[in-house]
């Protein structure tokens, strides 16, 4: 795949938008419920609470990015597309460890992957936003990549996705997301089980539908009956974690799980009164500060409340949710590799900011027969109404990718297909 033809783009930032208020604050908080928590601090700066020593503390947890620098921010909204890598960690922390008897108290205790690995891409004119998952288990080259101690680590020409943290930390999962990819990771933001457990419990739980019901005692522990659940806490990471107790029982069923809890999440964070509840607020936005580790060029006050204005009126039908497109490993029946021909057609598609046409449907690890529905939720004044399930007509700036990649939208209602059924 060829590299990003975006050399010499200004800066960036990160995520996407709000549906119902047109204050910035509420532009942050979506961004954060898709790209899970990294700039809602910045929600805390608009409205007037302790913004710069949140800041500060951001900044002084925040990696930098290898080869990564952002020309200074301003107060206007960010100008051009951009990209921000989320990365989720299996790190046994003290507080949280014994809630994974085996992984944290075993010989590979000490060890850290990155098993959730999202790349958020936010198109300029008009602004959409495409979350694209990457499988912990897809079998890619690593480059050599700098160390936060200046040391440098041998690259890899064929390894799991999820063991590049350890050559090299956050900065280099992003330089092997963006060799992958072609594209510039503008950003880049960390997040551990545990700080998943505290982020949901933040916000009061999330809701999600399950289809067939999800059994998995022998590895997260999870037991969800079929129907309606608000998750909270340890049982919210458990359904993030499982595969085993979802479709069948691989990564990419893990991945149609995530996907299914971040968009009910933005939905959460948009039509309840999270953000009307001063309280509320304040606690996610200090749970977000020490629980996330961002990119230093993430971690600036002014880049932050840039992010609150860049977002403004992007509709739910415009926030789409896709996994990156793999085949079989031919090494290894239980690993996949890249399938580059369908990955060209999605970054291209993005590249030229046309509306994505998903022909693969949802994952078969999650169901959509008869639970897809638009979101009641009004789409602001200046964004474009969300298109229908039964809508025929495609829209001449819109790419029709292949059936081998599999995704939904923010505006449609999917169910977990539990393992239960």
């Amino acid at each position: 795949m060829s590299p990003s033809h975006r050399n010499g783009r200004r800066q960036t930032v990160a995520r996407h938008g709000q549906l119902r208020s047109p204050h910035p604050v509420s532009q942050i908080f979506t961004v954060l419920a898709v790209a899970v928590a990294v700039v809602l601090v910045a929600g805390v700066g608009v409205v007037g609470y302790n913004f710069w020593s949140a800041a500060s503390t951001l900044a002084s947890n925040s990696v930098e990015l290898e080869g990564q620098t952002a020309a200074p921010p301003n107060i206007g909204a960010i100008e051009g597309d951009f990209n921000i890598l989320l990365v989720g960690t299996d790190a046994c922390e003290p507080a949280y460890a014994h809630y994974f008897p085996g992984r944290c108290d075993g010989p590979d205790a000490e060890g850290e992957l990155n098993d959730v690995n999202i790349m958020i891409h936010v198109s300029d004119n008009p602004r959409r936003v495409t979350a694209v998952s990457f499988p912990r288990d897809l079998m890619i080259p690593i480059p050599s990549c700098t160390r936060e101690d200046g040391s440098t680590s041998s690259a890899a020409s064929k390894q799991q996705l999820n063991v590049s943290y350890g050559y090299g930390g956050l900065s280099c999962v992003a330089k092997t997301i963006s060799k992958l990819t072609g594209q510039n990771i503008d950003y880049a933001a960390k997040i551990t089980w545990g700080g998943v457990i505290e982020i949901t419990n933040a916000i009061g739980g999330v809701n999600v539908c399950v289809a067939n019901g999800i059994y998995d005692p022998d590895n997260t522990g999870l037991d969800l009956a079929p129907g309606e659940h608000t998750l909270k806490g340890v049982e919210a990471l458990e359904f993030l974690r499982t595969r085993h107790g979802v479709g069948d029982g691989s990564d990419l069923g893990r991945i149609s799980n995530q996907q299914l809890y971040m968009s009910n999440l933005v939905k959460k964070i948009v039509s309840d009164d999270t953000l009307s509840n001063v309280g509320t607020v304040y606690s996610l936005a200090n749970t977000i500060v020490d629980n996330v580790t961002p990119s230093s060029n993430l971690a600036n006050p002014l880049t932050l409340v840039q992010l609150a204005l860049t977002m403004k009126g992007v509709s739910f039908s415009d926030i789409v949710f896709v996994q990156y497109p793999t085949g079989t490993d031919p090494d290894n029946a239980a690993k996949v590799v890249p399938n580059t021909s369908a990955a060209s057609e999605l970054f291209d598609a993005l590249e030229a900011n046309q509306q994505l046409i998903l022909t693969g449907g949802t994952s078969p690890n999650s169901s959509s027969a008869g639970t897809i529905v638009i979101d009641p939720t009004p789409a602001p004044t200046d964004a474009p109404t969300p298109s229908t399930p039964t809508d025929t007509a495609t829209p001449t700036d819109a790419a029709t990718l292949p059936s081998s990649i599999t995704g939904q939208t923010a505006a449609e209602q999917t169910c977990s297909n539990g393992n239960a059924g």
